[in-house]
């Protein structure tokens, strides 16, 4: 232990970390720089912060404040101490309705201070896109904005207090009419006042640089406003009064189509004078699918408030009035505006991806130029882009002139790193020559602050470094942000990172193969880190059973940047063999959220698997990779046995089943689940072929063949029901196709030879990372189906996450045989099926509610469009919750994960189950759901096909 680490440990009362974990959490942002701390303290409280800097100044250790870590210019990294607020300093402290205040601690999410405000009919005004996981003492330090600036301005204009401890360990309380200023600042101000009042630009976005222009007295001398988005450099945030604004008891979102961006932006500035809340805007190159949106090439998103929901609307028609637009719509549904603005809000993370598949990066993510001028601004940066080879694509708050944009800058050559930095130089020149400021929103940081002076002058920067030096006289806080900044080509974190591509199972197709560019998918928006899912969503739930950052997607993804780095540079220097990146992978679910939920394709499930193959390669594994993993060959063993029932005894006797568990790595916690005494394919065997329609194959995935064989059953009622032709997948090497009823196969001496065997979508191994084995078994599995590939007969899979295996897993790990792409391209889920083979064919009413939740594998890989058509064709009401039920394949099952994975199922799953309505089904298309509902609430859940099963027995 450093002298360092052991005094802090000895003078705060929170946590300090200066492990390789911790360590390795922190080293960036959400920006393309990375800055490796000596170690991490997450203050308890003002006391502790004010301890920790004391011990930090005694050694000459510089500190960074951080909040959510999602800032995109750098500022939120050093190479000192970094002080953690969101893990004890992040409570709002007090609301007061009446005088529209709240006081927060600097580590509280913002999307808590509007919960809470909410009832009062108030809300925090500024509301950047990650307002889930972004803090308040992170947006005071970046001045942060949001898309409804236009009404209720940045976090400065909803600053009223501000408590800080400087770097010597003064505790001042900051506000107006020199309320805490610091001894000199008056002295600064007053012999500057001729150059504050001319050497700012006027527009409503200037982030850049130092506020020092609110301290003059016409301004009131405010000295917490003019310490917002000083970037930590000044002081340390460790209270805040901010006052909140009424919001609208209505809204309507019109979104207005424009040819392309140049006309949307054209077009923002006028309708200002119909006091919107928002005019944000976009082009198509960000949007997915632009079936939601009108007519168009870009798009305005303009919101509206009143007090009814007439009168929003007749505000939002007004102002479609007067745009002279392609095409518009206009939405007062609150779910529908939703829907709307997470295609908006999502740009940050999808920017960061060209249509092509290009790596974009930030780096000029927020300049602002005035609203008029936008539209030629843009002009002038399509041209600047075009003639040094760049490609972006602009979004952003267009009412306030402020831009955002990823470019495709290449840096990880040298050649590339070069052109980034010219680039950025003559990009400053054009901000500057429109009397724009180089940072609207996130601040200056390592990406600007080098350019400052091409925006101020030499004057005026050197004016900022006296402030600093009167306000931190060391150095202390956060050297080298706004001031006496290093180079903005320097600490790439890309600089680390191995040049050739990382021997790897899978095939990693959407990163060229490149196992080191999946991992770089992870640019730090920090979606990941939200404290709860919305809507359908599943990412990521092991971050909301623990809130730690190291079980997040982000903080896994920041330890394998880590690991790549290795002796170049990296933390874990110890590659796949690395404990770190282990136990962060350890609470993993592999539930698959974040391939759908990340903005920019994040797939940790792969990740995770691909370590483990590693990890473990020549050495044991934990005895759940043997018994859970290995799943498959132990229940096909009991089969041939015929042992089903001994085995059920077994596990139901206490003391066999406890030592049964010891020995599989298995939770005590959980109960075994029983086995089926007949096998799906046994019943499949011993009943009559029926159906004379067209002909699908069903898939006997594990689960459904071994343990739930009912579910099977009933889907093979209703498909043929539905006039479908059912078979099952062969058991031997064909040497030609089946004949006749698709049961009957005509075999040669080579097929008897080789045995029968079972398909499987080899997801056990997979889960586990026993990706070798996983190969075999997917081979064997191609080899049974090629009869079947050699036809059109679709697949249909029951079990979510077997479908979701065979559609992913199966052409990324056997990515150079071809049959692999076609099996998954044949893949149909239970719903699909139906939806596709027999559109004709109508459901029975069943008229029930149902509750529920969608499988995380479902939502993530498969989608459940038919899934929710179907249920309404059925008439069956009601919306499955999102999340994760947190028994996730073996993961549940697996000593030391019970207490996470009854934490998951607690967030959404069980309470909905609990408040279900009065005669309502549990629908559970997943084994893994229906055993948790079972073990945790006692409930049994029933796959869409049994309760449709039920209503043809039910009905005449």
């Amino acid at each position: 232990m450093t002298d360092l680490e052991a005094q802090l440990r000895k003078a705060v009362r929170g946590e300090v970390g200066f492990d390789v974990t911790s360590r390795a959490l922190t080293t960036m942002d959400a920006s393309n720089y990375r800055r490796v701390p000596l170690g991490v303290v997450a203050p308890a409280d003002a006391d502790d912060v004010a301890a920790a800097l004391e011990v930090c100044r005694s050694h000459g250790v510089p500190v960074v404040a951080r909040g959510g870590g999602t800032s995109i210019a750098g500022q939120a990294t050093g190479t000192g101490v970094v002080l953690d607020f969101t893990r004890h300093m992040n409570r709002l402290l007090s609301l007061d309705p009446a005088s529209r205040t709240a006081v927060v601690q600097p580590g509280l999410v913002l999307d808590r201070l509007q919960e809470a405000a909410a009832p009062h009919g108030l809300r925090f005004g500024p509301d950047p896109s990650t307002h889930g996981r972004c803090t308040l003492g992170g947006m005071i330090g970046n001045n942060s904005c949001g898309s409804h600036s236009v009404a209720w301005g940045t976090t400065a204009d909803s600053v009223h207090r501000l408590d800080v401890v400087t770097a010597r360990g003064e505790r001042l309380r900051l506000g107006q009419g020199w309320a805490g200023a610091p001894d000199g600042l008056r002295e600064l101000v007053d012999g500057e006042l001729a150059r504050l009042r001319t050497g700012f630009p006027e527009l409503p976005r200037r982030i850049s640089g130092y506020a020092l222009d609110a301290l003059l007295p016409e301004n009131g001398a405010d000295v917490a406003r003019s310490f917002c988005g000083s970037e930590g450099t000044l002081g340390v945030l460790t209270e805040a009064v901010v006052q909140l604004v009424e919001a609208p008891r209505a809204r309507a979102l019109a979104v207005l189509g424009y040819a392309d961006e140049g006309a949307a932006a054209e077009a923002a500035a006028g309708l200002l004078v119909h006091r919107p809340l928002t005019v944000e805007g976009m082009a198509a190159d960000l949007v997915p699918s632009a079936t939601a949106l009108p007519r168009g090439g870009a798009w305005l998103f303009v919101e509206t408030g009143a007090d009814s929901g007439a009168e929003a609307r007749a505000r939002a028609e007004e102002i479609v009035r007067a745009a002279d637009v392609l095409d518009a719509l206009v939405v007062t549904d609150p779910a529908g505006q939703r829907a709307l603005w997470r295609i908006r809000e999502d740009a940050s993370g999808t920017a960061t991806r060209m249509p092509d598949g290009t790596e974009a990066w930030p780096g000029w993510e927020d300049c602002a130029v005035p609203p008029r001028r936008l539209g030629a601004y843009l002009r002038d940066f399509r041209r600047l882009l075009g003639s040094h080879g760049l490609r972006g694509t602009p979004y952003g708050h267009f009412g306030d002139g402020c831009i955002h944009v990823r470019i495709d800058f290449d840096l990880l050559t040298e050649a590339g790193v070069g052109r980034f930095r010219r680039f950025s130089e003559e990009l400053a020149d054009l901000v500057v020559a429109h009397g724009g400021s180089l940072s609207g929103e996130h601040g200056d940081g390592m990406a600007r602050a080098e350019l400052l002076p091409r925006m101020y002058g030499d004057d005026m920067v050197a004016l900022f470094e006296r402030a600093k030096a009167v306000w931190d006289p060391d150095d202390l806080l956060n050297p080298g942000m706004l001031v006496r900044p290093a180079p903005l080509d320097s600490r790439l974190r890309f600089s680390v990172l191995p040049r050739e591509p990382v021997d790897v199972a899978f095939g990693y197709p959407a990163d060229g193969g490149d196992f080191t560019a999946a991992v770089r998918r992870c640019v730090g928006v920090a979606k990941c880190r939200t404290a709860t899912a919305s809507g359908p969503a599943v990412m990521c739930p092991s971050f909301r059973a623990t809130g730690e950052e190291a079980h997040s997607t982000r903080g896994r993804a920041r330890l394998l940047h880590e690991m790549l780095a290795g002796e170049a540079g990296g933390l874990v220097t110890d590659g796949w063999r690395s404990t770190e990146v282990r136990d962060a992978l350890d609470l993993c679910l592999s539930c698959k959220g974040c391939r759908s939920d990340c903005p920019v394709g994040v797939d940790m499930a792969t990740y995770k698997a691909e370590f483990l193959h590693h990890h473990y390669a020549g050495r044991r594994r934990p005895a759940a990779h043997y018994s859970m993993g290995r799943l498959p060959v132990w229940l096909r063993l009991v089969d041939r046995l015929r042992a089903a029932a001994v085995v059920n005894a077994l596990a139901s006797a206490g003391p066999l089943a406890a030592v049964a568990k010891r020995l599989a790595g298995i939770a005590p916690e959980r109960r075994i689940p029983r086995l089926a005494p007949v096998t799906f394919s046994r019943w499949w065997e011993a009943r009559d072929a029926r159906g004379t329609g067209d002909l699908v194959v069903l898939w006997p995935d594990t689960f459904t063949e071994h343990l739930s064989p009912s579910v099977g059953q009933a889907a093979v009622r209703v498909l043929e029901a539905a006039g479908l032709r059912v078979a099952l997948p062969p058991t031997v090497h064909l040497a030609k196709p089946p004949v006749g009823d698709g049961r009957t196969v005509a075999l040669d001496p080579v097929s008897v030879l080789r045995g029968r065997g079972r398909v499987c979508c080899g997801l056990t191994y997979v889960s586990t990372g026993q990706l070798d084995r996983a190969r075999a078994v997917l081979r064997r599995t191609l080899d049974l189906m090629d009869p079947v590939l050699e036809t059109t007969t679709p697949v249909v899979v029951l079990e979510p996450s077997c479908a979701a295996a065979l559609r992913t897993d199966l052409p990324e790990l056997l990515h150079g045989d071809p049959r692999a792409a076609l099996l998954a391209s044949r893949v149909l889920t239970f719903a699909e099926a139906l939806e596709r083979l027999a559109p004709h064919w109508r459901p029975p009413a069943l008229d029930r509610p149902v509750v529920g939740q969608t499988h995380c594998h479902q939502h993530a890989v498969l989608g459940d469009t038919a899934d929710r058509r179907l249920r309404e064709a059925a008439g069956l009401t009601g919306e499955l919750t999102g999340g994760c039920c947190g028994l996730a394949g073996d993961f549940g099952f697996e000593k030391g994960h019970f207490e996470v994975s009854r934490a998951c199922a607690e967030e959404q799953l069980l309470p909905s189950v609990r408040q279900a309505p009065e005669g309502a089904a549990v629908l559970a298309d997943g084994y893994s759901c229906r055993t948790q509902l079972e073990q945790l609430a006692g409930v049994r859940g029933r796959h869409l096909a049994e309760l449709l099963a039920e209503g043809l027995t039910a009905g005449p």
